[in-house]
């Protein structure tokens, strides 16, 4: 796992980081790579969520916070100053668990070396004790590359966390917990007299384990042009789900999945799904296609979904359990 390394200190925009991950994956197909980035303050939403449903887009625009949409799954994120974004980019041919493990193991072993009670959990998180200091999610390309991306807290302001997001209540209530701000913890809690620069030099120094790779100003220039894909309208805001039919639920190992549908003449005539869970491809153009032109019968509807494999498509979530949703 290669340290890459940017040529100079500019502070660039939130998807400038995102088009270099696509980037590094592109360029070299063969080679993994580990990056850590900040942004001035920032959201980022998961490529199926509804961004009305999941920020507060007028205290965003009265507080000077951007809104950005990622290509991976997962939830919604709140990074500023007092946190560090950490990407890894993964060679072909691994699973969502593998390539999960591989990353948060490494992320967990390098935290345990600064003496923190550090675990990464079933899913995509990472712990100190049982509270969240790092959650990450995970996005398949083209010709197989993977990439894992997440937040790590050094440090937060609960309140500007808790005003930005707005989480649902069943998520919240899936925790055990009452609000956001007590699921998490930052690393400056346990470790007060460890420096922001000094804790991201601990990182860069224990979790990458190869060469390190500074990029050139070219290379810059062709991530830039990458990145204005991320501020096109139509995929900040997403696309507007269909139907007056719709229902919500949070799984276990899922996560939280909305699902919406129109019927024509007694059928299924479109199918959308959004939500925080994980994905390895489009499954929500998947499972539309799969159940076009069935009726809301539970026997067909599991049948089809079994066809397309809907459990490796949004991994943990089984066909009944999605059939239950829709019916």
């Amino acid at each position: 796992m290669e340290l890459v390394l940017l040529p100079d200190t500019i502070e660039r925009p939130l998807a400038f980081y995102l088009a270099e991950e696509e980037w590094l994956a592109a360029r070299w197909p063969e080679r993994e790579f580990f990056f850590i980035w900040q942004v001035a303050p920032s959201v980022i939403i998961g490529r199926n969520q509804l961004v009305d449903k999941e920020v507060n887009i007028p205290f965003c625009r009265d507080n000077g916070v951007r809104v950005f949409r990622r290509k991976s799954g997962g939830g919604a994120v709140y990074a500023d100053h007092n946190n560090l974004m950490l990407s890894f980019v993964t060679t072909s041919g691994s699973s969502v668990e593998t390539t999960f493990s591989h990353y948060t193991s490494a992320v967990a072993a390098s935290l345990r070396r600064l003496g923190l009670d550090a675990n990464d959990n079933s899913r995509n998180d990472i712990l100190i004790g049982d509270r969240k200091v790092s959650g990450n999610s995970y996005c398949h390309l083209s010709g197989g590359r993977s990439i894992v991306h997440g937040t790590m807290l050094y440090d937060c302001d609960p309140k500007m966390m808790a005003s930005v997001l707005t989480p649902s209540v069943s998520k919240l209530r899936s925790h055990g917990v009452e609000s956001v701000r007590s699921r998490v913890t930052t690393v400056r809690e346990h470790l007060p007299e460890l420096s922001l620069e000094d804790f991201r030099r601990h990182l860069a120094e224990t979790i990458p384990d190869g060469p390190v790779l500074t990029l050139s100003e070219s290379d810059i220039a062709e991530i830039e042009r990458i990145e204005q894909d991320y501020y096109r309208p139509e995929w900040l805001s997403g696309k507007n789900p269909p139907g007056s039919l719709a229902a919500s639920r949070r799984i276990d190992g899922v996560g939280e999945i909305s699902v919406f549908v129109r019927l024509e003449g007694g059928v299924i005539s479109d199918v959308s799904l959004r939500g925080d869970y994980l994905e390895t491809a489009d499954a929500s153009e998947a499972v539309c296609r799969s159940l076009l032109g069935l009726a809301l019968d539970r026997d067909r509807i599991e049948e089809a979904l079994r066809l397309i494999d809907l459990e490796s498509l949004i991994p943990g979530l089984r066909p009944e359990t999605f059939a239950e949703l829709l019916i």
